[in-house]
């Protein structure tokens, strides 16, 4: 049986693939990419597409990926930390663009309500294009990645309004009073859903699922409520952009959303090529063509005219200059949702298919140049705020900013030169221990719930997550740490992790702890620098106390170890000589020996007795060493030392004399 579907897949990706190729080569982004495969299989180029409608669910699904990856990023906290920016800077962007937009447009000869429509899709931009670049770069949380983000969450709130008053533009709304205050109620109702499930509702589902140690059914429980909330949004006339969102800050609170994110990157990654390439495809290539310039004159109107109202919005907002400047070459693009907004536009007659098109080339263009005006933001933005100004009004925006937004910083972000710590086992327990004695600063990465809040419970820096997974290791930034240890019994998910970690560095010393010598090569071979076996280890500090107690000098044993790690174990692990015979001639003492004696009972003449009245020395011979009494030992032994019950007493002597006094102590 042929499913339709797949065979588009395949085409679209068999074009894709290699233009991405070359893009990647010539440090292209590869949003790109997809929006020129997209514009080569769609109906103005070779028309390869025969099931349009199928491909952009799979984009929508992308959307919903991506919003919901921000949610978790962002958390209620950070949401409340930066309502201002969403409703306040939000507000003022939309309602300017629009009123601007709007003016423009009349004194091109449009009419009044076809100019107010415009206005609403040039005030959105593109919150896939934008977010994935800044979440990709881990810009996110920085001041100009939260404008973006506040600015971005307001437009996907405002768009269901605007769908709203689309009828009413075109003449064709029944009741919009009625109709607003009803999705006010729905939009209430999901708010208090939405703080339910936070709340009380998946914390213990959560909860539930990790202690089943179940990767699969984690992921899922993420999918599902994803995708759930998402329903739910959507059923109510809200956006399922906005329900993915909302279920992103449901999962942010909880313990395990780092994990979250790492198992469904993939998935917003793979959906999210589909959204570009379906953009790609509306592009009518001959009408483009037919209007070029006209076409790029709008492009630059658009790309100014936002630009300026976000470095203002951001400025008002007490932001500082430069941040402003950075912002609005992140915001200056036509978004995603005003691609779905026209469709609206179109169905009630609002749009002309000329202007259609128009606005259509404008969105496409805006957001294939956004990837190289965002890279480069920053260096344009340090130019303008060079660009010579009256000192008045620099002095003043300099007042203006010194009070500038800074949002909390998460705990892990500023971590620099640390050690992490890869599993909370025994082992991890006794690293994060010593590290905590001697103030190095350390994170933990911990796959097993309750071992992981045995840490939190002991104040430690502890992230849940698979240490596999590379956005859990980005997290505790381990591409900056000095030292990573890997104290975990998975081989599979050890060559793993230190694959991942020489992706992005080369410097981080990578310490692993293995079970078997025979795992020693191959982790050496992917990039640790040592590898510990816990099999021989173990023999080594047995054999260590031996060498001890034949009274080896420390600095002997010391030489013997280090010479049986240097070798790779191959002592322990192969029938090897060592030449070290002469290190042990001097214990060859003809009948003597050492040995440790219990003093259990009281009936007998030396328990509470001075040394020097027991006749150890006279009567039996032997040399009193040292004496372990509970935890200390008496090293320092004279005539006035004092034997007592249940001590424990180091001897040298002849064996038969030291068989005597054994029995004479347990009389």
């Amino acid at each position: 049986m042929e499913i339709p579907l797949l065979k588009e897949i395949v085409i679209v990706m068999s074009i894709a693939l290699p233009i991405i190729l070359i893009f990647q080569k010539i440090k292209i982004p590869s949003i790109l990419g997809f929006l020129l495969a997209g514009i080569i299989v769609g109906p103005s180029a070779f028309n390869l597409l025969s099931s349009h409608h199928e491909v952009e669910l799979l984009s929508e699904i992308g959307i919903i990926f991506l919003l919901f990856i921000i949610g978790i990023e962002l958390s209620f906290k950070g949401l409340i930390s930066i309502w201002k920016t969403v409703f306040i800077g939000g507000g003022l962007q939309v309602g300017v663009t629009i009123l601007i937009t709007a003016l423009v447009a009349m004194s091109f000869g449009l009419p009044i309500n076809q100019s107010v429509f415009l206005g609403f899709l040039i005030s959105l931009s593109s919150t896939a294009i934008v977010l994935k670049i800044l979440n990709d770069r881990g810009e996110i949380k920085s001041p100009h990645g939260r404008i973006a983000l506040g600015i971005l969450i307001f437009q996907d709130i405002i768009v269901v309004p605007m769908m709203l008053l689309t009828p009413i533009l075109a003449g064709k709304a029944d009741d919009i009073t009625m109709t607003l205050l009803f999705m006010l109620a729905k939009l209430t109702g999901v708010g208090i859903v939405v703080f339910i499930l936070q709340r009380y509702v998946v914390p213990y589902v959560l909860e539930v699922v990790i202690k089943t140690k179940n990767k699969e059914l984690f992921i899922l429980t993420v999918i599902l409520l994803c995708f759930g909330v998402a329903w739910l949004t959507s059923a109510v006339g809200l956006s399922l952009a906005l329900g993915a969102f909302f279920a992103g800050l449901i999962i942010s609170e909880s313990e395990y959303s780092h994990q979250a994110t790492a198992n469904v990157l993939p998935f917003r990654e793979i959906f999210i090529s589909f959204f570009f390439i379906s953009v790609g495809s509306l592009l009518d290539l001959s009408f483009f063509k037919d209007h070029f310039f006209e076409i790029l004159g709008f492009v630059l109107a658009v790309f100014f005219i936002k630009k300026i109202i976000v470095v203002l919005v951001s400025v008002a907002l007490k932001y500082k200059v430069k941040t402003a400047f950075i912002a609005g070459f992140n915001l200056f693009q036509v978004g995603e949702f005003s691609l779905l907004l026209s469709s609206v536009g179109i169905q009630n007659e609002i749009l002309t298919s000329e202007v259609y098109q128009l606005f259509l080339a404008v969105s496409i263009i805006s957001m294939g140049i956004t990837p190289f005006m965002m890279q480069s933001s920053e260096s344009f933005a340090s130019w303008l705020i060079r660009v010579p100004i009256p000192n008045k009004v620099k002095k003043r925006l300099d007042n203006r900013n010194q009070h500038t937004n800074h949002p909390e910083n998460d705990r892990f972000n500023d971590l620099e030169d640390h050690l992490v710590i890869i599993g909370y086992g025994i082992n991890g327990k006794n690293i994060a221990r010593v590290a905590e004695n001697m103030d190095i600063p350390h994170a933990i990465i911990e796959f097993d719930a309750e071992l992981m809040k045995e840490a939190k419970a002991e104040n430690k820096h502890v992230v849940f997550g698979d240490a596999a997974e590379q956005e859990i290791l980005n997290y505790v930034n381990a591409h900056k740490a000095r030292v990573v240890v890997i104290a975990i019994s998975d081989p599979e998910a050890t060559h793993q992790i230190i694959f991942n970690l020489r992706q992005f560095s080369q410097t981080t010393h990578i310490i692993v702890r293995t079970r078997y010598v025979k795992e020693i090569e191959e982790n050496l071979k992917i990039g640790a620098d040592e590898v510990i076996p816990e099999e021989f280890e173990t023999s080594i500090e047995i054999f260590s106390r031996v060498l001890k107690q034949y009274l080896v000098t420390e600095s002997k044993i010391g030489e013997i170890v280090a010479e049986i790690r240097a070798s790779d174990y191959e002592l322990f692990s192969a029938v090897k000589p060592l030449n070290k015979k002469g290190s042990f001639q001097q214990f060859n003492i003809p009948n003597k020996e050492l040995a440790t004696l219990h003093v259990q009972h009281n009936r007998n003449d030396i328990v509470g007795k001075k040394l020097s009245e027991t006749g150890l020395a006279n009567k039996y011979k032997v040399n009193l060493l040292a004496i372990k009494r509970g935890k200390k030992y008496l090293s320092t032994i004279g005539p006035e030392t004092m034997i007592e019950i249940d001590d424990l007493i180091y001897l040298f002597g002849s064996p038969k004399q030291i068989a005597q006094l054994d029995k004479a102590i347990k009389i």
